[in-house]
């Protein structure tokens, strides 16, 4: 069996480690090598696995690779994209998948003109909630979609997420885009105005963690988002996933991550979730690596990614102009 091999290219997204997990349950898939220039980072998931060890990206784009997954700091996301398109290699790319418009597009360009595919990290797209709730919705059993309200409330992660200088923003870009491109999805429609808030109300911190992002789509559909960093350190679990879509004929109402039973332990010292539903980043995974092996458009790409985290960088000039903007 002819393996898809694939390499990893930063562990400073802390999604890396899942998605290294499950590339790992699959025969099909061998991990030529990660990339870090923080090698205690990644020691743990290297030398358990037997897994090859470059201090540079560069020379892991070297090695004969069918693709990467790209989980560094948001602001290097588009850097490292072109160089493994012009090297040939098809891209896993953690969200949000750039920090401005212009790079953005750019990796897409790139990408397309190399001949390899740019999938975005929207593990939520694999819920089986999610799935099912878009069934519903393509089968007309709400009627039209006239209206939606989400959440994306998650914990602050603190590090790099903080600087601006490496995230391109805080709470607002963090966690609008997951949900935001369910709604895109959803609708089959794009965001054309914003009108957004964003703050900084629950850590000393200089960057938001607070916002609420309110859209409107061009086929008339109304949004309204709340991406936070609002969970305290006490919450069972680092946040939550929720929509609730609004029909002509009826609702749909999605918690993401309900699949759960609640745990109480003296040991944690708190209550916590213990989730036994699908692993929606093994699905992700999965449909990565299938549409890999049998040459088939990835299920988010580049521009799904695009399009959700442009409202994002919308949502902040809204912000500051304190009125719309139109996209």
């Amino acid at each position: 069996m002819n393996k898809v091999k694939i390499g990893f290219i930063s562990f400073a997204h802390m999604h890396a480690a899942s998605y290294l997990h499950a590339m790992l349950q699959r025969d099909d898939v061998e991990i030529v090598g990660i990339a870090d220039e923080d090698a205690e980072r990644v020691r743990p998931f290297t030398e358990p696995n037997g897994i090859t060890y470059y201090a540079d990206y560069d020379q892991l784009l070297a090695q004969p690779l069918d693709a990467v997954v790209i989980c560094s700091e948001n602001a290097r996301h588009a850097e490292m994209t072109r160089k493994a398109a012009e090297a040939g290699k098809h891209v896993l790319c953690e969200k949000p998948l750039g920090i401005s418009e212009e790079e953005m597009l750019g990796m897409i360009e790139v990408c397309e003109a190399n001949g390899v595919q740019l999938m975005t990290a929207f593990p939520c797209r694999f819920l089986t909630s999610v799935i099912e709730a878009k069934q519903a919705i393509d089968e007309g059993r709400i009627g039209e979609i006239l209206a939606m309200k989400g959440t994306n409330r998650g914990t602050m992660p603190g590090g790099w997420f903080i600087d601006p200088a490496k995230s391109g923003g805080g709470a607002v870009l963090d966690h609008t885009v997951h949900v935001m491109d369910l709604m895109h999805w959803f609708t089959g429609s794009e965001a054309e105005e914003v009108y957004a808030f964003a703050e900084t109300w629950f850590h000393d911190t200089d960057i938001d963690d607070a916002g609420l992002v309110h859209v409107k789509f061009r086929n008339g559909v109304f949004a309204v988002l709340d991406p936070s960093w609002s969970r305290t350190r006490s919450f069972p679990t680092w946040g939550d996933v929720t929509l609730e879509v609004i029909g002509t004929k009826g609702t749909i109402a999605i918690d993401a991550f309900a699949q759960k039973i609640d745990v109480y332990s003296n040991k944690s010292g708190k209550g916590q979730w213990s989730y036994w539903g699908d692993s929606m980043d093994q699905e992700m995974v999965d449909s990565f690596v299938e549409s890999i092996k049998n040459g088939k458009p990835v299920a988010v790409t580049g521009r799904d990614g695009y399009l959700s985290a442009r409202v994002a960088l919308a949502a902040y000039e809204s912000a500051r102009a304190g009125a719309p903007v139109k996209l």
